[in-house]
């Protein structure tokens, strides 16, 4: 199953790989695994070779706003990972939103292309007794260029010029309760659980059936994707995820936040 990240491109590695996959692959050095979440459970138990990255060291906190970190914090971060221009990226971590947005952090540097997600994660991993370490490795050293990624992130301008366009199908990808508060004009409402064939187990769903919900939330040929959600997390994941069965997907990165900030923004409840 391949993903393109540059909404028409395709890539050369699968956007999901298996446990097993991912064992084969441990002594590869251009393959390099990242856990997104916490050091302190990083460091109980995590992948042989896997560095760690909170997600919040990709975020920039403006006036109170989530966004996206500059391309040199990104650059100095993904480094410090041992990410580098020849490197295929396992991410794999305990929150699917956080996972999907550095993710989408790395895309942001132009290297959404080298990325896959490791299915199952740590749990899977460890039910299946593959093995496990607690040293952390040497920070990398790179090098790690910046490669231009023009179209995957959008602002609001861009999303009230197409509110009524035949092409783009617009994606909410928040809770119930937070749609019935207040939404995008002609969005359509997607839950991003619906993604996991055991949401306990991190396990996706097929690529059919990834397609097939996307297709009963009335996307169609010919159309472009455009996802947002509160703060970008969850956008990230729903875009990622139509990326990865061949449909091209825009990350409104500022979501609601920024949305519900402007009032001059039409809002249906």
């Amino acid at each position: 199953m391949l993903i393109a990240f540059a909404l028409a491109a395709a890539t050369s590695v699968d956007p999901i790989v298996s446990t097993a996959w991912l064992q084969a692959h441990l002594s590869d050095p251009t393959v390099r695994v990242v856990y997104v979440g916490a050091l302190a459970e990083y460091k109980k138990a995590h992948i042989p070779g896997a560095r760690v990255i909170d997600h919040m060291e990709t975020v920039q906190m403006d006036g109170g706003g989530h966004r996206m970190a500059s391309t040199d914090t990104l650059i100095r971060v993904f480094t410090k990972a041992g990410v580098a221009n020849d490197t295929h990226v396992v991410l794999y971590g305990d929150s699917p939103m956080a996972t999907g947005w550095v993710n989408s952090a790395l895309a942001a540097i132009g290297r959404g292309d080298q990325v896959s997600w490791l299915d199952g994660g740590i749990a899977l991993w460890q039910s299946e007794k593959r093995p496990i370490e607690t040293a952390t490795p040497v920070p990398g050293t790179g090098p790690l260029t910046l490669r231009p990624t023009p179209d995957l992130f959008v602002d609001a301008a861009w999303v009230r010029a197409r509110l009524n366009s035949p092409s783009t199908r617009i994606l909410d990808v928040r809770s119930d309760q937070e749609w019935n508060a207040g939404h995008l004009p002609n969005a359509t409402f997607i839950r991003w659980q619906e993604l996991f064939a055991d949401g306990t187990a991190m396990t996706f769903k097929s690529r059919e059936e990834i397609k097939a919900l996307l297709a009963r939330a009335g996307v169609g040929p010919g159309q472009e994707v455009v996802t947002y959600c509160a703060i970008g997390m969850r956008a990230s994941l729903m875009a990622w995820a139509a990326r990865s069965v061949g449909i091209p997907a825009r990350i409104y990165l500022g979501s609601w936040q920024d949305w519900s900030s402007d009032p001059k923004n039409p809002v249906v409840k």
